[in-house]
């Protein structure tokens, strides 16, 4: 086991028993989708869930509720992130050090990217040029050129990095460091640590609002949600939540976050208005991954011990169905619409 593994392998193997989707076969009832055989779910109706236990993803389609594939990747995938265009689904390997790129139309896998030690947490950023990879046991997110699918920058930020973010405009990476009880602030034109915002114990996953000015996150071992004010770079509230908050999301109105609570099997939703949580869901056992629909009306839970997606409907706050998956889900990602052009000029590096 790698330094500061302690603290930042308990919020891994919490979060996502490893740590954002070639082993044993496909999750029951997954039946891979190739051409001539049926017209395909669309791409924007499909959720993503990493089987860490299965190493392979599971492609839900959100109109039936059945898993339509499994997808073989590498070893212990941990998390799934899926490009603004809906081309690409990016997963992190936490037990191969890699990174498997899935084409969505034919669902196998055209690349995979040696990264760093335990990769974590993975998202893209909004122009689709540039893929972040947490790396939990090596202190660093490796910056991924989406067009080249090689590793062209390595940042050193906190001890254990999980969760990470980048704002609407592209300019700003926010990663969350575990065993540091820290957010990094990262300049993506430059690939340089700008800031380091303190918040909660074991930050473990986070997420912009959709106007880019509050992110909040998720503390595993302080059992609250940290809100921290963007434009004055520091946290503005705490909010208690479940026991062991992990993975998080927030609607695209801004109205509602949610956190998927491991230890209590419940999902808290936050009113970001008030800043509290006024609502509690239960789904299934150990929750940890989570998303939200691209339209909002919908919320994507991976339950890590019961092999089960919860699917809530946010409009009455309870969950209306449970898909049986791979074994062992954590990541999870919904297929969004194509972003908007980042606003902060290149970031080609």
């Amino acid at each position: 086991m790698t330094r500061n593994q302690d603290m930042g392998r308990r919020a891994a193997v919490a979060l996502c028993a490893a740590a954002a989707l070639v082993g044993p076969a496909s999750p029951a009832g997954a039946a891979a989708w190739t051409p001539g055989a049926g017209p395909a779910p669309r791409p924007d109706a499909l959720v993503y869930v990493a089987d860490l236990h299965s190493d392979t993803v599971s492609v839900v389609d959100t109109g039936t509720g059945a898993v339509v594939a499994g997808v073989p990747v590498g070893h212990g995938p941990d998390a799934v992130s899926v490009s603004p265009d809906g081309a690409r689904a990016y997963v992190t390997n936490s037990a191969s050090d890699t990174v498997s790129v899935i084409d969505t139309r034919t669902r196998t896998v055209i690349a995979t990217i040696a990264v760093g030690d335990e990769p974590s947490r993975v998202t893209v950023s909004p122009d689709n040029q540039r893929v972040y990879v947490a790396n939990v046991g090596s202190d660093n997110v490796s910056v991924i050129s989406a067009r080249t699918r090689a590793v062209t920058d390595t940042i050193a930020v906190g001890r254990a990095p999980l969760g990470v973010a980048v704002t609407p405009d592209g300019c700003t990476l926010y990663v969350a460091n575990a065993a540091s009880g820290t957010v990094s602030v990262v300049r993506t034109a430059t690939g340089t640590v700008t800031g380091t915002i303190p918040v909660g114990s074991g930050p473990t996953a986070l997420v912009l609002t959709p106007d880019g000015r509050h992110l909040y996150v998720s503390n595993l071992t302080s059992d609250d949600v940290s809100v921290v004010d963007v434009h004055e770079g520091a946290e503005s509230d705490r909010i208690p939540v479940g026991d062991q908050p992990a993975g998080i999301g927030v609607r695209p109105d801004g109205r509602q976050v949610y956190v998927a609570d491991i230890g209590s099997d419940s999902v808290s939703v936050i009113s970001t208005r008030v800043r509290a949580v006024t609502d509690t869901v239960a789904v299934g056992d150990g929750p940890n991954g989570l998303a939200v629909g691209p339209d909002g009306s919908r919320v994507y839970v991976s339950n890590f011990e019961s092999d089960t997606l919860s699917v809530i409907d946010t409009s009455t706050a309870r969950a209306t169905n449970t898909v049986t998956v791979g074994d062992g889900p954590t990541g999870v990602a919904a297929a969004r619409g194509r972003a908007d052009e980042p606003r902060c000029g290149p970031t080609a590096r």
